[in-house]
């Protein structure tokens, strides 16, 4: 591990000009994916700037209906919130599967959302990667991917992003809020991560040097939704496949649906056209295949993980199908 500094923030604009002023700093909330990453020599910042005692740790309600979510929020204490618990239950249950207890106590709603892909060919500094090491190539288009992206990817890169919680905020339409040297920000999440394309070093929308400060979550749109995880062992592992689903029926009809993607993609996925299909239809199995065909209409599988395809069909149909269930009780 290369030698580096280490400062504590006293607010938020001194952390932002503490990283204005060292393009190598970086910013520590609970270090649970950055310090793994310093140990394997993939991030080599010369300067931690700690923004874990920063006043961003508090949950509160917004004025039309929401939560205002501070990004120094561990996972712990926003999985067990009552409002988080009461309204958008598929975000406890995204930040329950996503981790241990020990490292859900350390790990941030900032960090969580900027941490970096688990791809074998990034973290191992023996191989070429283009998200590493822009134009070195992308070894896994033909070597290991089966838990690669289908959606999404380009000839750059296949790598998926890791976050549970990111697929539940993309499903409820967050927004991050952030404070740059040139002063405050936001983006949607939707448009938070960039598209992959021949650039997969540039991994967010945000400006250099900028900090993270809130997400805030819009009034939960829909009465009834879930959160589903599949992965290849019971012991908080990294998904293969996952489901965020938010559903509204009335009159046995979708009233309004909200559904994103998780571990099929370089970002979470916002399953737009899925949701196109659902809305006005009627709310049983046929509706909910043709959904969930229309959105992976455009998936383009590798040699060796089509089987996220078929994995994600069956996941969207079962996830809506208990949802549609709940509201007809």
């Amino acid at each position: 591990m290369r030698e580096f500094g280490y400062q504590r923030a006293d607010d938020v604009t001194g952390a932002v000009t503490l990283l204005a002023a060292d393009p190598d700093a970086r910013y520590l909330g609970g270090g649970t994916n950055l310090v793994d990453l310093m140990k394997a020599g993939v991030e080599r910042p010369g300067l931690l700037v700690d923004v874990r005692e920063l006043p961003l740790g508090r949950i509160e309600p917004t004025a039309d209906g929401g939560l205002r979510i501070g990004a120094t929020v561990t996972n712990s204490d926003l999985a067990v919130h009552p409002e988080v618990r009461r309204h958008y239950p598929a975000l406890t249950q995204a930040l329950l599967a996503g981790a241990s207890g020990q490292l859900r106590n350390m790990a941030t709603v900032g960090g969580n959302l900027l941490q970096r892909t688990r791809c074998g060919y990034f973290t191992d500094l023996s191989q070429p990667c283009n998200k590493r090491n822009p134009g070195s190539g992308c070894p896994a288009v033909a070597g290991e991917h089966h838990n690669h992206a289908v959606l999404g990817a380009s000839d750059h890169c296949v790598a998926v992003h890791p976050s549970d919680m990111g697929v539940a905020l993309t499903a409820f339409g967050a927004v991050v809020s952030y404070e740059s040297a040139d002063g405050p920000g936001e983006i949607p999440i939707t448009d938070f991560y960039l598209p992959v394309g021949d650039s997969p070093h540039r991994e967010t929308a945000l400006p250099p040097g900028a900090l993270i400060t809130h997400v805030t979550l819009p009034a939960a749109p829909v009465a009834r939704s879930r959160y589903r995880k599949v992965r290849e062992r019971a012991s908080y592992a990294f998904a293969i496949g996952s489901v965020a689903a938010a559903l509204t029926v009335e009159d046995g009809r979708v009233r309004e649906a909200r559904l994103a993607l998780g571990a099929v993609a370089s970002r979470p996925w916002r399953a737009r056209a899925a949701e196109a299909v659902l809305t006005g239809a009627p709310a049983d199995g046929a509706t909910f295949a043709a959904a969930a065909d229309a959105e992976l209409a455009a998936a383009r599988p590798l040699p060796h993980n089509g089987y996220k395809v078929t994995l994600m069909r069956n996941l969207v149909v079962s996830v809506l199908t208990e949802l549609a269930g709940e509201d007809a009780r």
